[in-house]
């Protein structure tokens, strides 16, 4: 009973708040509004995920967010397994972009929403159309945003790491700036997918120490992403016991030395 009411609760704050930031947002356009640092654009989504996961009764504990520092774009790359993997980041990360599933942008006044603040649209079916996202991505970090992705592609069931699609390394080594691996973990057991009841938990999120794209090329593509993956993996297994779905073999890449570290990651609160 205390989820059902919890729920309707969230779902009547997350329909006011979509309604009035979308309005705002798609009125602040038609008069000319341009998206800059520390303006409404870049405030709005932070402004909904607030309310959306104060509704919910969720609380959000950050761990390394110097690995964040400003100054400079970053690709952050995050395990995906619940709806409210994208509100926790949301609220806690500096200027940054999502690249979002094609179908959020259909929805009225939020996808419009999103797309006047500069969300990325991404078509997960056609990879010619993917690839094509990832274009704009890299326009959106030259201009000083950073971009969030899920490199698993989309949500999981479960914490174990599944394999990556290639598409967000592209994108860095194409950008040439750092890629952030990021762990959240908690959001299952608040609202898992496929489930529209929400229980009120705590999420924690892990920014892990940057992988470097400096020297790296296209042929390496592959091993970056493999760095990043375990370097998530590892982080994954150290911090909650979870390992890691197996890759295929034909998926692995022919060596990661010179991707590989043994630098632990850090974790603050």
């Amino acid at each position: 009973m205390i989820s059902f009411l919890r729920t309707i609760f969230l779902f009547t704050i997350a329909g006011i708040v979509t309604l009035v930031l979308g309005t705002t947002v798609i009125v602040a356009a038609l008069l000319g509004v341009q998206d800059k640092p520390g303006g409404l654009f870049e405030k709005a989504p932070r402004w909904w995920s607030s309310a959306v996961l104060w509704a919910a009764g969720i609380k959000v504990r950050v761990h390394g967010m110097e690995n964040a520092a400003t100054g400079q774009p970053h690709i952050f790359a995050s395990n995906h397994v619940s709806w409210f993997d994208v509100p926790a980041l949301a609220k806690i990360l500096p200027r940054y972009k999502f690249v979002a599933k094609a179908e959020l942008f259909k929805v009225p006044i939020f996808g419009r929403g999103m797309r006047i603040i500069g969300m990325i649209e991404i078509q997960r079916e056609n990879r010619k159309a993917a690839f094509g996202a990832y274009d704009v991505a890299a326009e959106k970090i030259r201009s000083g945003s950073s971009v969030i992705v899920f490199p698993e592609g989309t949500r999981g069931h479960a914490y174990p790491l599944r394999p990556f699609k290639k598409g967000p390394f592209v994108l860095a080594i194409a950008a040439g700036v750092p890629i952030v691996p990021v762990i959240v973990h908690g959001t299952i057991e608040i609202m898992p997918k496929g489930s529209f009841w929400v229980q009120p938990g705590t999420i924690d999120v892990h920014l892990l120490e940057p992988v470097s794209t400096t020297g790296v090329d296209y042929e390496h593509r592959e091993a970056l992403m493999q760095a990043v993956r375990t370097r998530m993996a590892d982080a994954m297994r150290d911090l909650y016991g979870v390992e890691p779905l197996p890759i295929p073999a034909s998926r692995l890449p022919s060596s990661v030395e010179i991707l590989s570290s043994e630098t632990q990651p850090t974790e603050t609160r």
